[in-house]
């Protein structure tokens, strides 16, 4: 799931709970946001320690598309290179 998802899908849930559309609970809603997410992207935002809401879904939405960009890019650089390996051997 991405942070994008995660973060629709919180925004839908939090709708049935009151505490948390209160603009006084806005730390409280980054931070059980922040429990929410993948170990990875919480390592690289945790430390902002980002206390307004959705500054806190757009610079994760921002962090996981690198992420996933960085991934896909090294997974076709390395299919790249193995395709060359088989190429020649005799046996």
């Amino acid at each position: 799931m991405t942070v994008a998802e995660y973060a629709t899908k919180f925004e839908s849930l939090s709708a049935f709970s009151p505490y948390y559309n209160t603009p006084e609970a806005e730390y409280d809603k980054c931070v059980k946001f922040e429990s929410g997410l993948h170990p990875e992207v919480k390592h690289l935002i945790g430390f902002s320690e980002i206390r307004d809401f959705p500054t806190l879904v757009n610079k994760n939405r921002i962090c996981d598309e690198d992420g996933r960009a960085k991934i896909n890019h090294y997974k076709a650089v390395n299919d790249n290179k193995r395709k060359g390996q088989d190429r020649g051997k005799p046996y």
